[in-house]
Protein backbone atom coordinates (compact mmCIF):
# COMPACT_ATOMS: atom_id res chain seq x y z
CA UNK A 1 0.00 0.00 0.00
CA UNK A 2 2.64 2.10 0.58
CA UNK A 3 4.72 1.53 -2.79
CA UNK A 4 0.89 2.08 -4.51
CA UNK A 5 0.50 5.79 -2.22
CA UNK A 6 4.03 7.05 -3.66
CA UNK A 7 3.26 5.86 -7.24
CA UNK A 8 0.15 7.91 -6.65
CA UNK A 9 2.40 10.59 -5.39
CA UNK A 10 4.75 11.07 -7.91
CA UNK A 11 2.32 11.16 -10.23
CA UNK A 12 0.46 14.04 -9.00
CA UNK A 13 3.39 15.59 -8.42
CA UNK A 14 4.64 15.17 -12.23
CA UNK A 15 1.08 16.42 -12.97
CA UNK A 16 1.25 19.61 -11.09
CA UNK A 17 4.48 20.64 -12.28
CA UNK A 18 3.38 20.05 -16.03
CA UNK A 19 0.79 21.90 -15.27
CA UNK A 20 3.00 24.78 -13.91
CA UNK A 21 4.87 24.77 -16.77
CA UNK A 22 2.00 24.90 -19.14
CA UNK A 23 0.65 27.71 -17.00
CA UNK A 24 3.99 29.40 -17.39
CA UNK A 25 4.04 29.07 -20.57
CA UNK A 26 0.76 30.78 -21.37
CA UNK A 27 1.74 33.27 -19.06
CA UNK A 28 5.10 34.63 -20.38
CA UNK A 29 4.44 33.75 -24.03
CA UNK A 30 0.57 33.24 -24.29
CA UNK A 31 0.17 36.90 -25.64
CA UNK A 32 2.86 36.22 -28.45
CA UNK A 33 1.07 33.28 -29.25
CA UNK A 34 -2.28 34.62 -30.13
CA UNK A 35 -0.90 37.46 -31.30
CA UNK A 36 1.78 35.45 -34.06
CA UNK A 37 -2.03 32.85 -34.95
CA UNK A 38 -3.48 36.26 -35.62
CA UNK A 39 -0.87 37.51 -37.79
CA UNK A 40 -0.99 34.60 -39.22
CA UNK A 41 -4.47 34.41 -40.12
CA UNK A 42 -4.35 37.94 -41.13
CA UNK A 43 -1.82 37.16 -43.62
CA UNK A 44 -3.89 33.92 -45.47
CA UNK A 45 -6.65 36.52 -45.65
CA UNK A 46 -4.46 39.66 -46.91
CA UNK A 47 -2.57 37.14 -49.35
CA UNK A 48 -5.65 35.88 -50.60
CA UNK A 49 -7.20 38.48 -51.35
CA UNK A 50 -3.98 39.98 -53.36
CA UNK A 51 -3.57 37.06 -55.03
CA UNK A 52 -7.16 37.79 -56.57
CA UNK A 53 -6.71 41.14 -57.30
CA UNK A 54 -3.24 40.43 -59.13
CA UNK A 55 -5.02 37.91 -61.65
CA UNK A 56 -8.03 40.51 -61.96
CA UNK A 57 -5.79 43.22 -62.61
CA UNK A 58 -4.25 40.86 -65.45
CA UNK A 59 -7.77 40.16 -66.62
CA UNK A 60 -8.57 43.65 -67.00
CA UNK A 61 -4.96 44.48 -68.59
CA UNK A 62 -6.02 41.76 -71.65
CA UNK A 63 -2.66 39.47 -70.13
CA UNK A 64 -2.73 36.17 -71.21
CA UNK A 65 -4.72 33.64 -68.28
CA UNK A 66 -1.65 31.66 -67.55
CA UNK A 67 0.23 34.14 -66.85
CA UNK A 68 -2.49 36.29 -64.53
CA UNK A 69 -2.83 32.83 -62.39
CA UNK A 70 0.75 32.51 -61.93
CA UNK A 71 1.25 36.31 -61.16
CA UNK A 72 -1.44 35.49 -58.35
CA UNK A 73 0.22 32.34 -57.04
CA UNK A 74 3.59 34.09 -56.79
CA UNK A 75 1.84 37.56 -54.91
CA UNK A 76 -0.08 35.07 -52.43
CA UNK A 77 3.33 33.19 -51.69
CA UNK A 78 5.11 36.21 -51.03
CA UNK A 79 2.88 38.07 -49.03
CA UNK A 80 2.53 34.81 -46.64
CA UNK A 81 5.94 34.52 -46.82
CA UNK A 82 6.28 37.89 -45.11
CA UNK A 83 3.80 37.40 -42.12
CA UNK A 84 4.73 33.76 -41.70
CA UNK A 85 8.44 35.89 -40.98
CA UNK A 86 6.76 38.40 -39.03
CA UNK A 87 4.89 35.87 -36.60
CA UNK A 88 7.72 33.51 -35.80
CA UNK A 89 9.39 37.05 -35.07
CA UNK A 90 6.71 37.24 -32.36
CA UNK A 91 8.55 34.27 -30.41
CA UNK A 92 11.74 35.88 -30.77
CA UNK A 93 12.94 33.43 -33.05
CA UNK A 94 15.87 34.75 -35.60
CA UNK A 95 15.02 34.60 -39.17
CA UNK A 96 18.29 34.84 -40.54
CA UNK A 97 19.38 31.58 -40.22
CA UNK A 98 15.93 30.60 -41.92
CA UNK A 99 16.66 32.78 -44.64
CA UNK A 100 20.07 31.31 -45.25
CA UNK A 101 19.06 27.73 -45.20
CA UNK A 102 16.28 28.60 -47.27
CA UNK A 103 18.91 30.71 -49.89
CA UNK A 104 21.12 27.48 -49.88
CA UNK A 105 17.87 24.56 -50.64
CA UNK A 106 16.89 27.09 -53.66
CA UNK A 107 20.04 27.33 -54.87
CA UNK A 108 20.87 23.20 -54.64
CA UNK A 109 16.99 23.06 -55.78
CA UNK A 110 17.77 25.29 -58.90
CA UNK A 111 20.67 23.58 -59.92
CA UNK A 112 18.67 19.76 -59.65
CA UNK A 113 15.72 21.73 -61.78
CA UNK A 114 17.72 23.88 -63.76
CA UNK A 115 15.80 22.04 -67.11
CA UNK A 116 12.52 23.00 -65.63
CA UNK A 117 13.62 26.02 -64.43
CA UNK A 118 14.16 26.77 -68.20
CA UNK A 119 11.34 26.01 -69.43
CA UNK A 120 9.20 27.97 -66.85
CA UNK A 121 11.34 30.87 -67.50
CA UNK A 122 10.61 30.40 -71.99
CA UNK A 123 7.02 29.82 -70.60
CA UNK A 124 6.75 33.53 -68.89
CA UNK A 125 8.57 35.29 -72.13
CA UNK A 126 6.54 33.10 -74.33
CA UNK A 127 2.93 34.37 -72.62
CA UNK A 128 4.60 37.89 -72.56
CA UNK A 129 6.17 38.25 -76.22
CA UNK A 130 2.98 36.28 -77.14
CA UNK A 131 5.03 35.18 -80.49
CA UNK A 132 1.86 32.62 -81.21
CA UNK A 133 -1.13 32.34 -79.17
CA UNK A 134 -3.88 29.22 -78.54
CA UNK A 135 -5.45 28.14 -82.53
CA UNK A 136 -2.36 29.13 -84.35
CA UNK A 137 -0.19 26.41 -86.47
CA UNK A 138 3.44 26.24 -86.00
CA UNK A 139 6.29 24.08 -87.22
CA UNK A 140 8.83 23.93 -85.17
CA UNK A 141 11.38 21.35 -84.60
CA UNK A 142 10.09 19.19 -87.48
CA UNK A 143 6.98 18.55 -86.13
CA UNK A 144 3.52 21.00 -87.08
CA UNK A 145 0.79 21.24 -85.27
CA UNK A 146 -2.26 23.67 -84.26
CA UNK A 147 -1.53 25.39 -80.67
CA UNK A 148 -3.95 23.73 -78.33
CA UNK A 149 -2.40 25.06 -74.54
CA UNK A 150 0.65 27.21 -73.64
CA UNK A 151 1.42 26.32 -70.42
CA UNK A 152 4.48 27.42 -67.83
CA UNK A 153 6.51 24.57 -68.79
CA UNK A 154 5.57 23.12 -72.03
CA UNK A 155 3.41 23.71 -75.81
CA UNK A 156 0.69 21.66 -76.70
CA UNK A 157 0.36 20.93 -80.20
CA UNK A 158 -2.68 18.88 -81.85
CA UNK A 159 -2.47 17.50 -85.71
CA UNK A 160 -5.14 16.81 -87.89
CA UNK A 161 -4.96 13.14 -86.63
CA UNK A 162 -5.88 13.75 -83.24
CA UNK A 163 -1.89 13.28 -81.93
CA UNK A 164 -0.88 15.32 -79.35
CA UNK A 165 2.39 16.72 -79.23
CA UNK A 166 4.05 18.31 -76.11
CA UNK A 167 7.30 20.90 -76.55
CA UNK A 168 9.17 21.96 -73.79
CA UNK A 169 9.29 25.64 -73.88
CA UNK A 170 13.16 25.74 -73.78
CA UNK A 171 12.65 24.09 -77.31
CA UNK A 172 10.28 27.41 -78.56
CA UNK A 173 12.29 30.77 -77.19
CA UNK A 174 15.42 31.25 -79.18
CA UNK A 175 14.25 28.47 -82.15
CA UNK A 176 13.23 29.33 -85.92
CA UNK A 177 9.51 28.36 -86.27
CA UNK A 178 6.66 29.39 -88.72
CA UNK A 179 3.13 30.55 -87.50
CA UNK A 180 0.82 30.44 -90.33
CA UNK A 181 -1.85 31.14 -88.07
CA UNK A 182 -5.40 29.32 -88.74
CA UNK A 183 -4.18 28.06 -91.86
CA UNK A 184 -1.25 26.10 -93.76
CA UNK A 185 -0.06 26.21 -97.23
CA UNK A 186 -0.69 23.38 -99.97
CA UNK A 187 1.58 23.22 -103.10
CA UNK A 188 1.01 20.79 -105.77
CA UNK A 189 2.03 20.85 -109.39
CA UNK A 190 0.69 19.61 -112.34
CA UNK A 191 2.20 19.11 -115.93
CA UNK A 192 0.79 19.77 -119.15
CA UNK A 193 1.71 19.19 -122.73
CA UNK A 194 3.93 21.90 -124.64
CA UNK A 195 1.10 21.67 -126.94
CA UNK A 196 -1.24 22.99 -124.74
CA UNK A 197 -2.17 27.13 -124.11
CA UNK A 198 -0.66 27.13 -120.21
CA UNK A 199 -2.59 30.54 -119.62
CA UNK A 200 -5.73 28.62 -120.25
CA UNK A 201 -4.63 26.01 -118.02
CA UNK A 202 -3.51 28.79 -114.93
CA UNK A 203 -6.97 30.44 -115.82
CA UNK A 204 -9.30 27.15 -115.52
CA UNK A 205 -7.32 25.57 -112.44
CA UNK A 206 -7.53 29.54 -110.74
CA UNK A 207 -11.16 29.39 -111.10
CA UNK A 208 -11.85 25.63 -109.92
CA UNK A 209 -10.32 25.59 -106.94
CA UNK A 210 -10.94 29.01 -105.52
CA UNK A 211 -14.58 27.41 -105.90
CA UNK A 212 -14.10 25.02 -103.17
CA UNK A 213 -14.86 26.23 -99.96
CA UNK A 214 -12.22 24.54 -97.73
CA UNK A 215 -9.66 27.03 -99.79
CA UNK A 216 -9.03 30.51 -98.01
CA UNK A 217 -9.52 33.53 -99.84
CA UNK A 218 -7.25 35.88 -98.26
CA UNK A 219 -4.97 34.92 -99.71
CA UNK A 220 -6.53 33.89 -102.73
CA UNK A 221 -4.99 30.97 -104.38
CA UNK A 222 -1.51 31.49 -106.54
CA UNK A 223 -1.80 29.41 -109.76
CA UNK A 224 1.21 29.99 -112.56
CA UNK A 225 3.76 28.59 -114.27
CA UNK A 226 6.36 26.39 -111.92
CA UNK A 227 9.19 25.29 -114.12
CA UNK A 228 9.78 23.65 -117.41
CA UNK A 229 10.28 20.01 -117.74
CA UNK A 230 11.59 17.93 -119.91
CA UNK A 231 8.02 16.81 -121.25
CA UNK A 232 5.73 18.97 -119.73
CA UNK A 233 5.55 23.35 -118.68
CA UNK A 234 4.61 22.21 -114.77
CA UNK A 235 1.66 24.43 -113.46
CA UNK A 236 2.31 25.31 -109.26
CA UNK A 237 -0.74 25.77 -107.19
CA UNK A 238 -0.48 27.40 -103.93
CA UNK A 239 -3.26 27.72 -101.69
CA UNK A 240 -3.83 28.04 -98.10
CA UNK A 241 -6.08 25.48 -96.24
CA UNK A 242 -7.27 24.74 -92.45
CA UNK A 243 -4.62 23.10 -90.77
CA UNK A 244 -6.98 20.93 -88.95
CA UNK A 245 -8.26 19.75 -92.45
CA UNK A 246 -5.23 20.18 -94.18
CA UNK A 247 -4.36 16.23 -95.79
CA UNK A 248 -8.34 16.48 -96.46
CA UNK A 249 -8.37 19.50 -98.69
CA UNK A 250 -5.00 18.51 -99.96
CA UNK A 251 -6.26 15.69 -101.71
CA UNK A 252 -10.07 17.86 -102.72
CA UNK A 253 -7.50 20.02 -104.27
CA UNK A 254 -5.30 17.37 -105.88
CA UNK A 255 -8.81 15.80 -107.23
CA UNK A 256 -10.20 19.12 -108.56
CA UNK A 257 -7.13 19.75 -110.52
CA UNK A 258 -6.86 16.37 -112.12
CA UNK A 259 -10.87 16.93 -113.13
CA UNK A 260 -10.14 20.66 -114.32
CA UNK A 261 -7.47 19.36 -116.65
CA UNK A 262 -10.02 16.72 -118.36
CA UNK A 263 -12.68 18.74 -118.53
CA UNK A 264 -10.37 21.49 -120.39
CA UNK A 265 -8.90 18.88 -122.44
CA UNK A 266 -5.49 19.65 -122.01
CA UNK A 267 -2.85 16.79 -121.56
CA UNK A 268 -0.90 15.73 -118.77
CA UNK A 269 2.26 14.10 -120.73
CA UNK A 270 3.96 10.85 -120.29
CA UNK A 271 7.72 11.24 -119.93
CA UNK A 272 9.27 10.60 -123.30
CA UNK A 273 12.62 9.71 -124.17
CA UNK A 274 13.82 9.40 -127.97
CA UNK A 275 16.42 6.74 -128.52
CA UNK A 276 18.43 6.44 -131.58
CA UNK A 277 19.88 3.19 -132.86
CA UNK A 278 23.17 3.86 -135.36
CA UNK A 279 22.36 1.33 -138.59
CA UNK A 280 24.68 -1.06 -138.58
CA UNK A 281 26.42 -1.49 -142.23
Amino acid sequence: MEDVGNLVGNELAFAQQAYSVVIDFFLNYGFQVIGAIIILLIGLWVSGRLGVAATALCERNNIDITLGKFTGSITRVVVLTCFVIISLGKFGISVAPFIAAIGAIGLGAGLAVQGLLANFSAGIAIIITRPFKVGNTVSLHGVSGVVTDIKLASTLLCTEDGEQITIPNKHVMGEIMMNSFENRLVESVVGISYGDDPERAIEALQQSVGLLDCVSNDPAPMVGIEAFGESSIDIGVRCWVPTSRYVQSKYRINNTIHETVKIAGLTIPFPQRDVNLPKQD
